[in-house]
């Protein structure tokens, strides 16, 4: 009998959704080094100011910060924001190639995760949002707490 592996998050870019309109989610491997990893399960890492970069038909994952673990042999060199590849199919990189310079989209990281053995990163294809947008957002998430209090108080009489 086989035992299930959860999909379990490690970290969020909760901006995200307050900064962008995200239109389509894809999920791409990352490569790793070992004390990368370590940082991983320690969840020591920050995807916040990361998106993605293009270098010779490859797709690197460009400012993520990856805190080193203070238990680690010093001998190693440690690059906390070094651009990190990330593992998609051509057709996938064309597509983001396409709409990043004909769009004017941006990718951004959303989420980092672990699927079975393997790191895994959420990148969303977004364009940004202007100050009225934001300004919406924020009044229909006040409106909708509101509204929830009002019911809860009204279902207690």
């Amino acid at each position: 009998m086989k035992k299930k592996i959860k999909n379990s998050c490690i970290s969020l870019n909760k901006k995200a959704k307050y900064l962008y309109f995200i239109e389509k989610k894809i999920e791409a491997g990352l490569c790793l080094q070992g004390w990368e990893v370590k940082s991983l399960r320690r969840k020591q890492i920050n995807i916040e100011n990361s998106y993605i970069i293009f270098r010779n038909e490859e797709v690197f994952l460009f400012g993520s910060r990856f805190n080193p673990v203070t238990t680690l042999e010093s001998h190693i060199q440690y690059d906390i924001m070094r651009d990190r590849k990330l593992l998609l199919h051509k057709k996938e990189i064309g597509f983001l190639h396409g709409k990043m310079s004909r769009e004017k989209y941006v990718v951004i990281a959303l989420s980092l995760f672990w699927k079975k053995a393997w790191c895994k990163v959420v990148l969303g294809l977004a364009k940004g949002k202007s100050k009225y947008d934001k300004r919406k957002c924020t009044k229909e998430r006040e409106w909708n707490k509101q509204k929830e209090r009002l019911l809860k108080n009204n279902n207690k009489f």
